[in-house]
């Protein structure tokens, strides 16, 4: 079944201690699109400006992501700076420049409406919610978020999260929202706002998802080579949710396979700088680094 995905398409530059990137394509839509496009269809609603040529828009049509959805404004294209120290989980921005990104207003195309599977990337909660406002009776919805809403829009948030069946967050989110800091009482705390499921993203040491009464941790694979984390947490979702949308019934069994699913793709988008990780994988790729995911926790029967 198809996902509709709203959020930002960018294009970033990026330093790390392994090299650089300069005005590559990004942005949270343009990951999750990607990654969620080998599992399932993928609808993608953005806004891009006079600078987003044809090449960038080959990298949705060569996934089969049907980028009806992106609008085309006048301007520049929503751009972002980051440098990575040693320790990839630790980030300065250098620059970010919104450009038509300020006054993006989703709007999704007819063809969208009726799609089953709705994330959220991270963008304004209220803009969120005007995307509910338009999708009808979707069978699951997931969203993202971030400190800079969780504090600065809060009840916009907590609106928003009444109308949500997962939250994707990483584990410094999860704290600020809950106002809790050990885990589990932060996610008890956000499902208590809404969600059923909250799934708590730990860089380097993996997942936490907290799915209804069950808890299932699943750990980062252990890489050899690092170039560049940004867009894993959204190539992550992706993998996620396009592992659920390909499902006939979402469980918990199910869920626990789209949370390695989701960590299999982040894994490959690390060792490369922007999309080069994951633009050219294929089936047997992912399902190989799947049973290496499996390997790394199966310690047999007591």
């Amino acid at each position: 079944m198809s996902i509709v995905v709203v959020g930002s398409v960018a294009f970033d530059t990026v330093r790390t201690p392994f090299g650089e990137v300069d005005g590559a394509l990004g942005g949270a839509a343009t990951f999750f699109s990607v990654a969620a496009s080998y599992f399932s269809p993928v609808n993608v609603v953005a806004v891009v400006g006079d600078d987003f040529g044809d090449e960038h828009l080959a990298v949705f049509d060569e996934h089969g992501v049907d980028a009806r959805g992106i609008e085309r404004a006048a301007g520049r294209t929503f751009r972002w700076g980051g440098e990575y120290s040693l320790n990839l989980n630790e980030r300065t921005t250098l620059f970010t420049e919104l450009n038509v990104f300020e006054s993006f207003q989703p709007k999704l195309p007819p063809e969208y409406l009726e799609s089953p599977y709705v994330f959220l990337a991270n963008i304004d909660p209220e803009l969120q919610m005007s995307v509910l406002e338009q999708v009808e009776n979707p069978r699951l919805v997931a969203c993202d978020t971030m400190n800079f809403w969780i504090d600065g829009k809060p009840e916009a948030l907590r609106r928003l999260l009444r109308k949500v069946d997962i939250l994707v967050i990483n584990d410094e989110e999860a704290r600020d929202l809950s106002e809790r800091y050990n885990l589990v009482d932060a996610a008890n705390a956000i499902m208590g706002m809404g969600p059923t499921a909250v799934v708590i993203k730990r860089g380097e040491h993996g997942v936490l998802a907290f799915l209804g009464d069950e808890i299932f941790s699943a750990p980062a694979y252990p890489l050899d080579k690092l170039a560049d984390p940004t867009g894993a947490g959204d190539t992550f979702a992706g993998g996620f949710m396009g592992y659920i949308a390909g499902c006939e019934e979402v469980d918990p069994a199910n869920l626990r396979r789209a949370i390695v699913a989701g960590s299999v793709m982040a894994s490959y988008c690390v060792e490369e700088f922007s999309l080069a990780g994951i633009r050219n994988l294929d089936q047997e790729a992912i399902a190989r680094r799947y049973r290496a995911f499996q390997s790394l926790t199966d310690f047999g029967d007591l």
